[in-house]
């Protein structure tokens, strides 16, 4: 009976972060369609700021069955496989011990960049196999940060709410920073939350030094960095977002479209 009681306090727990968790992502969407996000405090802006990052950029929802297997009170569903990518994601041997540089054109203006595959080689190996096919052509960079110590551009949506494509995922975690600091010009991988193989098609730029918590699965891949042109970022974010419920996270004024992504 202790045990019955146990498991059904453990599943009431589970039911009420999950539906926490589904009603923060509704909620995200709904301002997403305002092109606005999350609002955050001025007394602890850093603070939360940081945390807004890994609830509205990279967040994600419980799946069905585990919350129907919440809801009724049962164990957890069965355990997923073991984490591994699956056939479309390139293999890291193809990244492994080499340096890409390039070109990341937005709006007319060229970002020189630099991967690298010595420490980040999964990371690499997906944006170069990406860049190669012309996946980024006509994306955009739908999400802007202008806050003292949380200063990035999220890129590589193809949809205007800003949501990736769920069947493409890979991991693992690669060069997180220990300290949770991310320098100018820092490009990582975006991601979502709790979830090491969560990866997927969005990065990041960097354009002020910023902070970001990491979260139980870690920290955020550094996969590369911006060797000329911040100033085009700076400009973007200079500009400032669109009005909304927040003032320094949501859609960039000018819409930012990536014209081609070059690595070689």
């Amino acid at each position: 009976m202790a045990t019955r009681s146990r498991d059904d306090r453990e599943a009431r727990r589970r039911i009420r972060q999950m539906e926490a968790k589904r009603e923060l992502r509704q909620e995200q969407g709904k301002r997403r369609r305002r092109d606005n996000t999350l609002a955050v405090g001025a007394g602890t802006l850093a603070v939360v700021l940081a945390v807004i990052l890994q609830l509205a950029v990279f967040s994600s929802n419980p799946t069905e069955e585990e919350f129907a297997a919440a809801e009724a009170g049962l164990t957890s569903p069965s355990p997923s496989p073991s984490p591994s990518n699956g056939p479309d994601i390139p293999k890291p041997e193809t990244a492994a011990g080499k340096t890409f540089t390039g070109e990341l054109k937005l709006n007319g203006s060229v970002v020189g960049v630099e991967l690298d595959g010595n420490t980040a080689p999964q990371a690499a190996a997906v944006y170069k196999s990406l860049s190669d096919a012309g996946y980024y052509n006509g994306a955009s960079c739908h999400r802007l940060t202008t806050g003292d110590t949380f200063a990035l551009l999220q890129c590589g949506a193809k949809t205007p709410d800003g949501s990736d494509d769920p069947a493409y995922r890979w991991g693992p975690l690669e060069n997180t920073p220990a300290d949770n600091k991310y320098v100018a010009g820092t490009i990582a991988v975006a991601r979502t939350s709790g979830n090491a193989y969560g990866n997927g098609h969005q990065f990041f730029i960097v354009y002020k030094d910023t902070e970001i918590p990491a979260d139980q699965a870690g920290g955020y891949s550094v996969v590369g960095k911006v060797t000329t042109g911040l100033d085009v970022i700076t400009t973007i974010a200079a500009a400032g977002i669109t009005p909304g419920s927040s003032p320094s996270d949501g859609t960039p004024v000018a819409a930012v479209t990536i014209d081609s992504f070059s690595l070689k």
